[in-house]
């Protein structure tokens, strides 16, 4: 619940004047500069300066094209990944948003590489390796304005992974199991490393963790759902139907609680439930029956996703009352 709110229904509730209710506000804090403000902006701004100005190099050399050479190009962008190694030593107190910068810049480096000399590798090999270039930088600067971009830059190589291992297309078929059973298992090992028992090593924080989660729940939830329209690997909606409810139960624990985290998860969840009733009511549906069926299948999914939301806030109440 919203806290003004609820502040607004005790004051109802014992009659407050104003001067009751100013008091009431003061006592919650209302008032008042947040705690955490004067370090959150700083940062926050650091962080969007930094996304910027990558972006911002990578839109020059491509608006520079023709004028640079390609000794030029690349000199630009080693030289602008080194200089941004060296403040982030220089300044740690910068060091995120540096590291943010130079771990771009390596992903800008690396597209030149592939576009320039053509080496024929698979899209998932560069992002394989700009991962592992970047993950000393994650762990030098322990913070998730690093870990979250590289959990988004492992996912995507995961998944070209996937669609390399299944004949370079997004098809969901009975042969493929191996292949996208891999690339869940992959994704799930990231979200073991990103989780909170690694996190005094790596440094990593919730935001980074929320990013692996909800990265994985796509990818298993769209899988499963492609296995279900085409109707010819249906193992791997049943798997896929198994591995998020184990997920939902393990995060639905006190110890492991995030209430980001098993949204996303019950969301995909709520997908394939749906969409596996839905299946069922319309796979030997006569030309007459299927407005009763989306019926049924709208009502259904309407108790499902009202279900879903009643646990999610008993679960986030039950937990964020613990210490």
């Amino acid at each position: 619940m919203d806290l003004r709110q609820a502040l607004f229904e005790v004051a109802a509730e014992h009659g407050l004047d104003a001067a009751g209710m100013q008091r009431l506000d003061q006592l919650a804090g209302l008032e008042g500069e947040p705690a955490a403000l004067q370090s959150v902006v700083p940062r926050g701004v650091a962080v969007l300066a930094a996304a910027l100005g990558g972006l911002g190099i990578v839109f020059w050399i491509a608006a520079n094209w023709q004028t640079l050479g390609r000794f030029g190009r690349f000199a630009l962008l080693e030289g602008f990944i080194v200089a941004m190694c060296a403040g982030a030593l220089w300044r740690p107190v910068v060091r995120a948003p540096l590291g943010l910068l130079a771990v771009l810049a390596i992903g800008g480096l690396f597209a030149y590489f592939g576009q320039t000399y053509q080496t024929g590798a698979d899209p998932w090999q560069l992002f394989a390796v700009w991962a592992a270039l970047a993950l000393p930088f994650c762990i030098a600067a322990r913070s998730d304005v690093l870990w979250a971009p590289w959990a988004l830059i492992v996912m995507t190589g995961i998944s070209l992974w996937i669609h390399a291992h299944t004949g370079h297309s997004w098809r969901v078929q009975p042969d493929d199991l191996m292949a996208h059973l891999s690339g869940w298992l992959a994704a799930l090992v990231l979200v073991a490393v990103l989780s909170a028992p690694c996190r005094r090593y790596s440094g990593a924080g919730v935001w980074a963790l929320r990013m692996a989660l909800a990265l994985a729940a796509v990818m298993i939830t769209t899988t499963a759902i492609g296995a279900l329209v085409g109707a010819q690997a249906l193992l791997h909606y049943g798997l896929g139907l198994l591995v998020l409810t184990a997920a939902a139960v393990m995060l639905a624990r006190a110890e492991a609680f995030d209430v980001f985290g098993l949204s996303a998860v019950a969301l995909g969840l709520d997908v394939l439930l749906i969409g596996g009733l839905a299946y069922l009511l319309l796979r030997n549906l006569h030309n007459d029956g299927w407005f009763a069926a989306l019926l049924v299948t709208g009502l259904a999914a309407a108790g499902l996703v009202a279900a879903t939301v009643s646990i999610l806030l008993r679960l986030s109440r039950r937990h964020g009352a613990m210490p």
